[in-house]
């Protein structure tokens, strides 16, 4: 089966390359660097022809809010467009976990658009909203720190393994489109605080942490549960514990 993954060279997409390869399908890398760009919509129908599915795992070059919100509205509809051209069969997307569910958060609502966008479009779809990944919990920290003090949410949270989004992913766009949405998930699920603190120790990093249940998430207002699935999902197997030995990272104790 081809299966063409734009943003097949970022952290998923380049993931999701090497795992279908290796199942033995012609996976396929599409983006800027190997000359298709959803954007511009240079290269799609070259790349598209003779797809049966297509993983969309893009993400924009910035995080500016109208830059965010053209980069998923022009993407996406050149994308269906080419796709409805083409013939494919199957268009799987990543989205995130609550992405209808924070105010406030730029990048969320543009998120939201592409989801409408793909709903509508006649092309047999899949929306796979993934929970915050545990590469971007030292990002998170970074973000919320302020003289040396990361003030986090104690509300819930549930981050997951790279591995394990691109394994569901790639089971999800190997099955029949769900036309609709499906959650996963980090298989362990906790404070947002306590998650990320235990990774600051894991690597070292001295900084404080303090809880904070006014504090925001990239600029969204978060409640109990916005970052969490709050029905049925699937989810990966790797704890965070595991991850970090995998990374080989111990957390320190704490005081």
């Amino acid at each position: 089966m081809k299966i063409v993954v734009i943003g097949g060279t970022g952290l998923i997409g380049a993931k999701a390359v090497a795992l279908l390869r290796e199942k033995g399908h012609e996976a396929v890398a599409a983006s800027p660097s190997t000359g298709v760009n959803a954007i511009t919509g240079a290269g799609l129908a070259d790349a598209l022809r003779g797809a049966q599915v297509v993983i969309d795992v893009t993400n924009p070059p910035t995080h500016d809010r109208e830059a965010v919100m053209a980069f998923f509205r022009d993407a996406t509809r050149n994308l269906l467009q080419a796709e409805r051209d083409a013939g494919v069969q199957h268009h799987v997307v990543l989205s995130i976990v609550g992405v209808d569910r924070m105010e406030g958060n730029a990048y969320y609502a543009a998120k939201c658009v592409q989801e409408q966008l793909i709903a509508e479009s006649g092309v047999p779809y899949s929306i796979v909203r993934a929970t915050q990944f545990f590469e971007f919990l030292g990002t998170i920290a970074d973000l919320s720190t302020v003289d040396g003090t990361a003030r986090l949410s104690p509300h819930q949270f549930q981050p997951i393994a790279a591995d394990d989004v691109t394994a569901l992913i790639a089971e999800i766009a190997l099955g029949a489109p769900l036309n609709g949405i499906v959650d996963i998930a980090g298989p362990e699920q906790g404070a947002m605080h306590a998650f990320i603190g235990t990774y600051l120790r894991a690597v070292r990093d001295a900084r404080r942490v303090i809880a904070d249940d006014k504090a925001t998430y990239f600029g969204g207002v978060m409640k109990e549960r916005s970052l969490v699935p709050t029905g049925t999902a699937r989810y990966g197997r790797t704890s965070l514990g595991a991850w970090l030995d995998r990374a080989r990272l111990k957390p320190l104790a704490t005081a």
